[in-house]
């Protein structure tokens, strides 16, 4: 259940969103902003720069579908500060619901920008998540990209659980660190658990991106942007990697469209009753 805290929270983010164009709307009963790539980045730079902490889902079909389905996970999506929707179904149906303004917020691009316009703002990064070739190179890409970045820190992550527990000496380096982004890639959902398990420890923002370490160092190949564009990014990955894959999208995108229907049809049967 969602607490009067955390709908104070809530409420306080959505207000701070529409001075700068970007509303909460939810999508098969979750949380998701519907918003521009530069209204949300400043959002949450803003957090950052007030040391305000939490953190932020990258939200995309697969992340809803397994916190509509997973009673342990719900609860790390409904109380994030911010959920942004990093997949283009996800934007599609905000636009049905007449946020025409909403964009996709791809997490690769995501990072991106907010690490370039942490250069320009002094902001200092932190990243955690991956191998230690991915760290190297990732870094080593976005210092040529962004010369000024301020990197305070990059660490590769051992082997976690399912479900991370606390690392109390992870919290203090990234504390000593002066980091006010940090940026995790282990994913989902295990990095939205470990966000959850380490915000309220830190004053930065943190921030799930999944494989966007691996796209921007360049050892990952992403999908096209036509393909993007088109909403079929997860098919370039399934053709990549079908037996890995395979399960997750044809299970995951068809019970999608199965809240979805039943979202709608829901809604038709309450209008017509009213």
């Amino acid at each position: 259940m969602i607490t009067e805290n955390l709908r104070h929270r809530q409420q306080r983010a959505a207000e701070d969103g529409a001075a700068r164009g970007f509303a909460w709307s939810r999508v098969i009963g979750l949380p998701v902003i519907a918003g521009t790539m530069e209204a949300v980045t400043d959002a949450i730079l803003a957090r950052a720069g007030r040391a305000e902490g939490g953190y932020v889902c990258v939200a995309n079909v697969h992340m809803l579908v397994t916190a509509r389905r997973d009673p342990r996970f719900r609860p790390v999506v409904e109380q994030a500060p911010l959920v942004v929707s990093d997949s283009r179904p996800l934007v599609w149906e905000l636009h049905r619901q007449g946020l025409a303004f909403a964009e996709q917020l791809y997490g690769p691009l995501l990072m991106v920008e907010l690490c370039r316009k942490a250069a320009a703002e002094g902001t200092p990064v932190f990243f955690y998540g991956g191998d230690d070739e991915v760290r190297d190179a990732l870094v080593s890409e976005l210092v040529r990209r962004f010369p000024a970045l301020r990197i305070a820190g990059a660490e590769a992550a051992p082997l976690l659980p399912a479900e991370p527990p606390l690392d109390p000496a992870l919290v203090a380096r990234i504390r000593a660190s002066g980091a006010r982004l940090v940026f995790s890639a282990l994913g989902c959902p295990k990095q939205e658990f470990w966000m959850r398990r380490h915000a309220p420890e830190l004053d930065a923002v943190l921030l799930g991106v999944g494989q966007a370490f691996n796209v921007v160092a360049g050892t990952l190949p992403d999908a096209p942007d036509w393909m993007r564009a088109r909403g079929l990014g997860w098919l370039y990955r399934l053709a990549r990697e079908p037996r890995r894959l395979w399960r997750r999208y044809v299970v995951t995108n068809s019970l999608f469209l199965g809240y979805l229907a039943r979202e709608r049809l829901s809604a038709r049967f309450r209008r017509a009753a009213g």
